[in-house]
């Protein structure tokens, strides 16, 4: 599991760190921490952020919008919590298709 982060990414005026990577063993759990520069804005009482998986050769997907909701058809093995400028994506009963580039990002409206 790689959280993709060479260096800060800079969106907007918010800077996103991840850590650099995160491994776990099959049928475990992982947790990837977003830690932005700034509290994320709020729309309707929720977080404007979202977590996005890139297996190799693949385009971006979208796993989880508003912090804490999951994208429709994903599993919920997925899990996304927090708030301000704190995030976390877990990841549980790991399994091989799981590895992949992981991007935190907050959302514009």
């Amino acid at each position: 599991l790689r959280p993709h982060l060479d260096s800060p990414l800079l969106l907007g005026q918010v800077t996103v760190t991840q850590p650099g990577a995160v491994s776990s063993d099959l049928g475990a759990s992982a947790t990837i921490t977003c830690t932005t520069s700034q509290n994320v804005h709020v729309y309707n009482s929720k977080h404007l952020l979202s977590w996005y998986q890139q297996r190799d050769g693949e385009s971006p997907k979208l796993l989880i919008y508003y912090a804490t909701s999951r994208e429709s058809g994903i599993s919920n093995r997925f899990s996304g919590s927090g708030s301000n400028s704190h995030f976390t994506l877990t990841i549980s009963d790991v399994q091989a298709e799981d590895a992949a580039v992981y991007y935190s990002a907050e959302e514009l409206i």
